[in-house]
């Protein structure tokens, strides 16, 4: 019984892929695709608070600037509004 689930085990451990980690980082406005890496692999690089900022640092690279599509925005802060007694 052991030898079987083992087996089963390594067979889908074997052919999982690997696992995708989180590219878009939600804290930022603006991302940076750039194709071909030194390795020859792509990358996401979300750490840009404006276009032109963005672009600036693209410049003369394989790369271009998109808006983050997963961006969170500034979190509000809400004010209690005084109440006033009578």
């Amino acid at each position: 019984m052991r030898l079987r689930l083992f087996a089963i085990a390594a067979f889908a451990v074997a052919f999982a892929g690997p696992a995708a980690a989180q590219t878009y980082d939600p804290n930022y406005p603006v991302c940076m695709q750039y194709y071909g890496g030194s390795f020859g692999g792509n990358y996401i690089d979300c750490s840009f608070t404006s276009i032109p900022q963005c672009q600036a640092t693209a410049s003369g690279r394989p790369a271009e600037c998109y808006v983050n599509p997963y961006y969170a925005g500034q979190a509000q802060v809400w004010k209690r509004r005084a109440r006033h007694h009578r």
